[in-house]
């Protein structure tokens, strides 16, 4: 399950509770300009046994390497080993906008922060001389008294595994490199291959065998039924925000991938309203087509099909959003949609 950070997040920590009993595997929260994911996450693991946990996902930037990796581990420790770091670069509006911090090197920086966590996890004395990060700070650039120090604390594993949600190209290539998991948005089976496939065959052919097979997480939004054709509208105002208005006109990853899809003048047309302000119209513009493509919504035997097509394109992990009228027909489509598995 994906928790939104829009709010609500108590009434869905409850649901959480009941998911994990029909067998939900994990549970991510978000972190965007929002309460961050982290102090929501020491509350589930106090309200949950066995369900894994994750952020979905905190931005490198706004954390040390260091403290990113020290917040990890505490919440893999009271956790008692059921968390997955998720990492991502957010975009610049948000990093400078909101953190005041520059949006440069995703990359190297992404690189650079997985091998510091890695070092931390594993007790080491940190040192590391990257190109974005030097671990002791040189002598010429603060007091020369910095010294490698190692994590005070024995971590509940010295490997947390790390999920990177990427987009581009050359993102996805490192994430099938170096984490155990990749968590892309929006995700198209049929066209994924298309769109990814290049890139996650490059990350691999260099991949660390000891990382196991790149685990596919991917978001959908859920409703099983033969009335739920409804719930593609409540599906639509995320699209139209993420294509829209998550990133400034010319720096919109999502809206480029909506027009590697397929759907450019769409994307287009839904980023002009967004930007003048027409955000209902924006809205009413996300076609229903692009809904159902990356969703589960429809009858039992669509949703079945739909499954299918997911595991084809190479996901091994569906993370829900139930879209349901009240937390009982959220927990009831969970419910059947396990029946389907």
């Amino acid at each position: 399950m994906f928790l939104s950070y829009a709010g609500g997040f108590l009434e869905a920590v409850d649901e959480v509770v009941e998911c994990e009993k029909l067998g939900v595997d994990i549970a991510l929260v978000a972190e965007a300009y929002s309460y961050d994911a982290i102090s929501q996450l020491g509350f589930l693991a106090a309200r949950t046994s066995r369900i894994e946990l994750g952020t979905g996902v905190v931005p490198i930037y706004t954390r040390t390497p260091a403290l990113m990796a020290m917040t990890a581990a505490g919440v893999d420790y009271v956790s008692n080993g059921r968390f997955r770091l998720g990492l991502g670069t957010s975009g610049p509006q948000v990093i400078e906008g909101f953190h005041g911090l520059p949006f440069d090197a995703p990359l190297g920086r992404t690189r650079e922060v997985v091998e510091i966590c890695r070092q931390v996890w594993r007790r080491e004395r940190v040192s590391y001389d990257g190109k974005y990060y030097q671990l002791p700070l040189p002598a010429d650039r603060g007091t020369g008294l910095g010294k490698p120090l190692k994590l005070i604390n024995h971590p509940v594993r010295e490997r947390i595994p790390i999920t990177i949600a990427a987009l581009g190209p050359k993102n996805v290539e490192l994430t099938a490199e170096i984490a155990e998991g990749w968590q892309p948005v929006f995700f198209y089976p049929e066209k994924a291959d298309d769109v990814w496939g290049d890139a996650l065959r490059a990350g691999a052919s260099r991949r660390d065998p000891e990382l196991g097979p790149l685990d596919v997480m991917v978001s959908a939004t859920l409703a099983i039924g033969d009335d739920v054709d409804d719930r593609l509208s409540w599906a639509k105002p995320q699209l139209a925000l993420y294509i829209g208005g998550m990133g400034a006109r010319g720096k919109n990853f999502y809206h480029n991938l909506a027009t590697r899809y397929g759907f450019g003048e769409v994307a287009d047309h839904i980023q002009d309203l967004y930007l003048a302000g027409k955000k209902a119209e924006a809205i009413d513009a996300v076609p229903d087509d692009l809904v159902r493509k990356v969703s589960l919504i429809g009858p039992k035997g669509y949703v079945k099909e739909r499954l299918a097509a997911f595991a084809e394109a190479g996901v091994t992990t569906m993370l829900l959003h139930p879209m349901g009228v009240d937390a009982a027909e959220r927990v009831k489509f969970v419910e059947e949609l396990q029946s389907l598995l």
